[in-house]
């Protein structure tokens, strides 16, 4: 079942009546949507209040929160802490999962992610690849010889080529689309992940001690290509360089729960494909696979 997504720019009450959301803008008109149907809710400005009981019936619901900071970039995220009637079987299997499956795991996380990085660049700056390929075919159980590193080198340097673009967290435009589209990916494969029983901090590759999704950052690994891709759609599109984030570019960031991709031979909505990757990652951690599905561009 698709969900959707609802963006908040301005101020708003959002609370809880009949088990719906309520949403009371400050002129006092009123409006709800079924909490059932939602995924993901942004709120994105400091005059939002939420009512306990509203937050509550969200992540219930394994709704997605994401809240942003001054500068309108998302800054937390709001999940559920048991998303899976078997989370204490499937935790204890994740935790216990060896360091060569992780390894085999990465390296197959890394081969797909430059697969698609090449794609896209194949398809939007029309240039030859086969350098990206000969990466992507000779990543090893856990990338020791660091292809993604070498990958992304080249990848971000020929993705735009009008510019001298540095990829940068808090780097010049369009570092800012990039940031934002990741944000919402990010919350889109942590739920995902809790859905299916897993601990969104305990990552393959991934360890930093102050990340609590670091399992969300292994996966959304082959994701990325299609943000990349997208936000490309976004700057053909505009006559204006985006130094801000518009509500409009927001709008077709949040999109991407919905952006379509292939996987397993057949075309699904990105939301439900990454539920299909995080089941077989669960399927991978209990021994009964080896193999990640992951989508291709």
């Amino acid at each position: 079942m698709l969900k959707r997504t609802l963006y908040f720019g301005n101020p708003a009450y959002l609370s809880l009546k009949n088990n719906q959301l309520q949403i009371k803008n400050r002129e006092g008109e009123i409006k709800t949507a079924s909490i059932e149907d939602l995924g993901y809710v942004v709120l994105d400005h400091q005059q939002i209040t939420i009512s306990h009981a509203a937050l509550n019936a969200l992540i219930e619901n394994n709704c997605a929160v994401i809240t942003c900071d001054q500068r309108h970039l998302p800054s937390a995220l709001f999940l559920p802490l048991a998303g899976n009637s078997l989370q204490n079987e499937r935790f204890r299997a994740q935790v216990d999962a060896s360091l060569p499956l992780k390894k085999q795991l990465w390296q197959q996380t890394i081969k797909q992610k430059i697969t698609n990085q090449a794609k896209v660049l194949e398809e939007t700056r029309d240039i030859s690849v086969k350098n990206m390929r000969a990466w992507a075919n000779s990543v090893r159980s856990g990338d020791p010889d660091n292809r993604e590193a070498v990958a992304a080198n080249y990848y971000w340097k020929k993705l735009f080529p009008d510019i001298d673009f540095v990829r940068d967290r808090y780097g010049a435009p369009p570092n800012n689309l990039l940031n934002y589209g990741y944000a919402i990916l990010r919350a889109v494969v942590a739920r995902a992940l809790v859905s299916s029983g897993l601990l969104p901090t305990l990552g393959i590759k991934h360890h930093n001690q102050y990340n609590a999704y670091c399992l969300a950052d292994d996966i959304m690994e082959p994701y990325r290509p299609f943000v990349d891709r997208l936000v490309i759609e976004i700057l053909e599109n505009e006559k204006d360089y985006p130094f801000e984030l518009s509500v409009d570019l927001k709008a077709k960031l949040l999109s991407i729960p919905v952006l379509d991709v292939k996987i397993n031979d057949e075309q699904s909505v990105l939301m439900n494909a990454v539920s299909k990757t995080t089941a077989s990652l669960y399927r991978c951690f209990s021994g009964l696979s080896r193999r990640l599905i992951y989508p291709e561009v």
